[in-house]
């Protein structure tokens, strides 16, 4: 193969992960290009200025998981880190009342109180376990897992490991995260609160990004998973960067630079090229081609293993569970640009509440309503929203007192039974503004612009299949061990020096950048034991 250039490494997608993950490599010394299709490095993490002084955070709108450790290794706070807390979450009601929580332990006490005393005493006792049961899978989450179809002895303890260090937690430890793995999060919900506002607030995590109602299994994964998350050491706190997430990846970029990654922009990787089952370098559509012993692929398990190479290569085992791989998408995203800031009824003349999220999401009974929707193919006809206005924490973000408003959805299934989504998508942002419009009387005359974000866009514009935010499902069988592929969890594929560093891998999606950086673990471990002198 003729190639323009050459390379340690190529990594193939210019998400946060293959940022990160390209960061690491060259950081290790590893001469490393990375391959970004758009003309603007982020993938799904990006901020835009749509309209002239407002800027969207298009798709990703929020901070959270991402690893400590990466924040150090990576000297990311030199390059311009800056997490703003989102300290409130504000739950408005259909009846005018809500529910505001923040970060004091005793304010939250009495605001729930206003609902049920009984409540505010079950919130202390389940913040404290849950938080337990995150402290004790923190470490399965910032490592690489064990591969539980290898026979290789140093595989085979480190399984054991895994299954005795879980055995060994506290009774109650255990069983609570056993529940959140198998079943649903509004039964755990209901046996600690009664309050329908609490609930639905709390249940909301167990949905986000999945095509799954809160009484079903898969939502105590989901909202486990949301809750790994912390911001200064706090679990389930979140975070806003400074002008978005799109702040954010040119961060890792500049870090990604100063380790002396090459980033070439508007660069789409046509397919990966191998030569007797070893990757030799790849050709992009443009007929360019560049070589490197070692490529990596940030992009989502189809497009990684289905798309960039050819079936045929790679174990029948293998084609078969990605094709059984599940995406199913179900989010989207209604963005708006504001002349002013909504007013809720029952709290006039206040800003406080909007310094974090806005969950609308009343009761376990509405999710539900509004997932059962989904399964008919249908847009939720009252949609679970979550929602901030980052201006208020940012207010870069627009113009002087003006607002951008971030609305996220749910759920709006990327397979419709009638019409499509490029007819459907202002109808979305019309069921969106006029849930809005309930609950912030006025809010539509506020509207300077509206940007709607379909599953459809989501997939056309940053490659995610289906529209999935998470790269797929976080179903029990596609996750640790089976992400994406049992024998396939640990970032190498059937070609020798192609892996892969997606959020479609261990740990899963969101701005975690636990793929990028253990996928950089497993390469750099990889070529030292190639390295390594054969004994005598």
């Amino acid at each position: 193969m003729t190639s323009e250039r050459s390379y340690d490494v190529i990594v193939i997608g210019g998400g946060h992960n293959g940022l990160i993950n390209a960061a690491y490599l060259g950081k290790a010394g590893l001469r490393t290009l990375v391959l970004e299709a758009r003309d603007l490095v982020g993938g799904a993490a990006i901020t835009e200025e749509l309209v002239p002084g407002y800027h969207f955070t298009t798709f990703s709108y929020a901070i959270s998981l991402l690893r400590p450790n990466i924040v150090s290794d990576l000297g990311l706070v030199e390059h311009g880190l800056t997490v703003l807390p989102m300290p409130t979450s504000f739950a408005p009601m259909p009846n005018g009342g809500y529910l505001l929580l923040g970060p004091d332990e005793d304010l939250n006490f009495h605001e729930i109180a206003r609902h049920s005393r009984r409540d505010a005493e079950a919130y202390l006792d389940y913040t404290h376990l849950l938080n337990r049961v995150c402290q004790a899978v923190k470490p399965l989450f910032d490592s690489i897992p064990p591969d539980p179809t290898s026979s290789d002895p140093a595989e085979i303890a480190r399984l054991g490991s895994v299954l005795s260090y879980v055995g060994g937690l506290e009774p109650e430890v255990r069983e609570l995260l056993t529940r959140l793995l198998t079943g649903g999060a509004a039964d755990i919900l209901d046996d600690y609160f009664e309050t329908d506002i609490l609930k639905g607030l709390l249940a909301s995590s167990g949905i986000i990004g999945s095509r799954v109602g809160p009484r079903g299994p898969g939502s105590g994964i989901v909202l486990l998973y949301h809750n790994l998350g912390e911001v200064d050491g706090e679990f389930g706190s979140w975070g806003f960067h400074k002008r978005g997430n799109g702040g954010f990846t040119q961060v890792v970029a500049a870090a990604a630079n100063a380790a002396g990654v090459d980033i070439e922009l508007s660069a789409r990787v046509a397919a990966v090229v191998t030569a007797g089952q070893r990757v030799t370098g790849v050709t992009l559509e443009d007929g360019r081609e560049f070589r490197a012993p070692v490529v990596v692929s940030a992009l989502d398990p189809r497009r990684t293993f289905l798309e960039l190479t050819d079936p045929a290569e790679l174990p029948n085992d293998l084609v078969t569970s990605i094709e059984d791989f599940k995406f199913q998408g179900t989010s989207a995203k209604v963005n708006f640009a504001l002349n002013g800031l909504p007013e809720y009824p029952s709290l006039p003349g206040r800003s406080d509440m909007y310094r974090g999220f806005i969950n609308i999401a009343p009761s376990i009974g509405y999710l539900e309503a509004a997932f059962a929707d989904a399964v008919e193919g249908r847009l939720s006809r009252e949609p679970y929203l979550d929602c901030c206005i980052q201006s208020v924490i940012d207010p870069d973000m627009a113009p002087a007192g003006r607002h951008v408003m971030s609305c996220f959805v749910q759920y709006a299934p990327y397979h419709l039974a009638d019409g499509n989504w490029d007819s459907e998508r202002e109808h979305l942002g019309d069921r969106v503004q006029a849930v809005l419009e309930r609950y912030f009387p006025g809010f539509g005359s506020m509207v300077v612009h509206r940007e709607v974000v379909t599953p459809l866009d989501i997939e056309r514009v940053t490659g995610l299949s289906e529209g999935n935010i998470f790269a797929g499902e976080f179903l029990r069988d596609q996750m640790y061990f089976f992400r994406p592929a049992a024998g396939w969890n640990q970032y190498r594929t059937p070609i020798l020096g192609y892996y892969q560093c997606g959020s479609g891998t261990h740990p899963g999606g969101c701005v975690t950048g636990g793929p990028g950086m253990l996928a950089a673990a497993q390469i750099l471990a990889d070529r030292a034991t190639a390295d390594s002198p054969s004994p005598s």
